[in-house]
């Protein structure tokens, strides 16, 4: 089976050009030359089967010979709203399996208990690229800058909206259950969902976010890692959404 060679080309059909780190893998590490087959992703749900037209040094021409709009694989907008833990490592790692599972939206959340206060993405969005091109998701997921968690739960949403928690004196659902209750729902089919620091969110926080309309939800018995409960709720949705 010839293998497919996918690159991340955001607005490829107003273009002829990879960009110069596209560029680079196609003409160094696959060596594609002048007549090779290639397939382009916007990130935009759609997917371009090109040909090269020029190979030169660090410059990859091509030439577009099929449009192919995709199908997106789940119903709605999966959101996840993450407190990013100390190590960048573990976030690095749930934005890479979050991105190869399928997600649509991750925001970061500055919260009572954040021990990282502040969030570069550009490497971030780095390895995002990478999982959208290895996992041939059409949609490449949002990464939206830290914002404070009271700004983000007292912005209006569609859908269900659900904040994950370990405070045994708050009434919680399961959020498995729930969430997979969508497909008879009127409330439509996006699911926003909280995951907090690794001290986890304050009650005070929570109670802020039930008031702002967020279901108090629990992800199981097991006392999860911010990065494994964040990737719990993605799969969960992924299941509950799925077409």
């Amino acid at each position: 089976m010839k293998e497919i060679r996918f690159f991340y080309v955001p607005s490829a059909s107003e273009l002829t050009e990879l960009p110069l780190e596209e560029a680079m893998h196609a003409l160094r590490v696959l060596r594609l030359k002048s007549g090779d087959e290639m397939y382009l992703m916007d990130g935009e749900g759609v997917f371009y089967r090109a040909e090269v037209t020029i190979a030169a040094t660090k410059r990859c021409m091509y030439e577009i010979k099929e449009v192919l709009p995709q199908e997106k694989a789940w119903k709605g907008n999966i959101h996840i709203a993450i407190a990013p833990t100390k190590m960048m490592d573990r976030i690095e790692w749930f934005c890479e399996k979050a991105t190869e599972i399928g997600v649509d939206e991750v925001t970061f959340l500055n919260c009572k208990c954040s021990e990282r206060k502040v969030m570069r993405t550009v490497r971030l969005d780095k390895i995002v690229v990478s999982a959208v091109k290895q996992s041939h998701k059409p949609w490449k997921p949002r990464l939206n800058a830290m914002m404070s968690f009271k700004d983000f739960v007292s912005a209006p949403r569609n859908g269900r909206k659900y904040i994950a928690h370990c405070h045994d004196e708050i009434s919680r659902k399961d959020f498995f259950t729930d969430v997979y209750s969508l497909a008879s729902s009127a409330e439509g089919d996006d699911v926003t969902v909280l995951i907090g620091p690794e001290g986890d969110f304050s009650i005070e926080e929570v109670n802020l976010a039930v008031a702002n309309g967020y279901e108090s939800v629990t992800l199981g018995t097991s006392r999860l890692r911010t990065e494994t409960a964040a990737l719990y709720a993605t799969m969960g949705a992924q299941l509950a959404l799925r077409k």
